[in-house]
């Protein structure tokens, strides 16, 4: 069922005009995201007409964006996703680990985003391998799923990474399975000591690179004293890396990855209003003990906060790493249910077009009639708008 209000509510009735206002600042990506979400199951996008044999009952049913950033075009991504990862589930606890970054960094990032994020990502893996194979923690090649996210609650950028773990690891040797302690995976104080100092190592090194710019508020960092005053005040700051409560089952890290993986800045579900005047939303206030409010932003500044999270082109924000890297993951699982005693587990696959995928991971059939399940034909097909007569780019 379509949410009373979407993100595409808001882009559509105050796009142009934050075009207009802001058109300067805008890049390619940002512009391609907006085009796109107002796009979305329109007939800007054409799609086609079905009837059933049966009733006669008709229905139009347009095209979707596929922008990873649209939250309308990410079920079932997120489901085939997820599928797959099922079938790679270990019978073994699961942790959570987050990596974030204090603010003189993420402001950095954002004008920086694919070198910052990448950044973020390798920074992270290191020290969960480095940390995880050293003797006197756990002493073995663990394996995780990395997830970045760029926003927070009130939708402002706080770049971090989630990581979700297995709780153990290979032996050096590959002969065994080494578990972690109950309900304990690494000491957070040692992972945020060693993440801090690899990540400023590797941003010191783009810096020197010449790949990263500085513009506006931070222009004065292009310069290398006032850079490395900037890092020096970074080595004293504490950096946060927490660690949460294993998960329950492995149901419940299905479920959590879920929620977190092809996620966007925000849900059409926490949209509460909009006019002319504003776009109201509900938010956690994890200050408050989680307590949920809601949040009156002018449109404006929604549509920019929103945008403050289109990532560049090409950049994959899940990645893994250790033993269920791409490379040598099925091997990898293979050895490790061997050496825990646990046969191989079935690995099915929806596969043919959007409708047999659909059937067989949410049981929806579009085949059907909704009114007297009878068989539904497409009996004409919309063309796509000429660019000219869509959504300024």
């Amino acid at each position: 069922m379509r949410p009373v209000l979407e993100v595409a509510d808001v882009f559509r009735r105050h796009a142009e005009a934050y075009r207009a206002t802001h058109g300067p600042h805008l890049g390619w990506v940002e512009r391609r995201v907006m085009a796109a979400i107002e796009a979305c199951r329109t007939a800007a996008l054409g799609g086609h007409v079905e009837a059933c044999d049966d009733c006669g009952h008709r229905r139009v049913a347009y095209n979707s964006c596929r922008n990873r950033h649209c939250p309308k075009c990410q079920g079932l991504a997120r489901a085939e996703w997820l599928a797959d990862r099922q079938a790679e589930l270990l019978p073994v606890p699961y942790f959570h680990v987050v990596f974030t970054v204090p603010a003189p960094v993420a402001e950095i990032a954002f004008q920086n985003k694919a070198a910052v994020y990448a950044l973020l990502f390798e920074a992270a893996a290191e020290t969960l391998k480095a940390i995880a194979a050293d003797p006197r923690h756990l002493g073995a090649e663990i394996g995780f799923i990395a997830i970045l996210h760029s926003w927070g609650q009130a939708l402002t950028h706080h770049p971090h990474v989630h990581c979700v773990v297995p709780g153990g690891g290979l032996a050096p040797d590959r002969r065994r399975w080494i578990a972690c302690r109950p309900r304990f995976f690494l000491p957070v104080h040692v992972l945020s000591r060693l993440y801090r100092r690899l990540f400023l190592a590797r941003l010191v090194a783009a810096f020197n690179a010449g790949t990263l710019q500085f513009l506006g508020d931070l222009a004065g960092l292009a310069e290398p004293r006032a850079f490395a005053h900037r890092i020096a005040a970074l080595r004293k700051t504490n950096w946060i890396v927490y660690a949460k409560p294993p998960f329950g089952s492995p149901e419940q890290v299905l479920a959590y990855l879920g929620r977190y993986t092809h996620r966007v800045a925000i849900a059409n579900s926490r949209l509460v209003a909009l006019d002319d005047t504003g776009v109201r939303f509900r938010w956690r206030d994890y200050r408050q003990q989680g307590k949920v409010r809601v949040m009156a932003l002018e449109p404006h500044e929604f549509i920019r906060r929103f945008l403050l999270h289109s990532l560049p082109t090409g950049f994959h924000r899940i990645r893994h790493y250790g033993f269920l890297a791409n490379g040598h993951r099925q091997a990898r699982l293979t050895l490790i249910r061997r050496l825990l005693g646990r046969s191989e587990p079935p690995r099915p696959r929806a596969t043919g077009d959007y409708r047999m995928r659909l059937r067989a991971l949410f049981g929806v059939d579009l085949d059907r009639c909704p009114c007297c399940g009878g068989p539904m034909r497409i009996v004409d097909t919309l063309p796509r708008l000429p660019p000219a007569a869509r959504a300024p780019p």
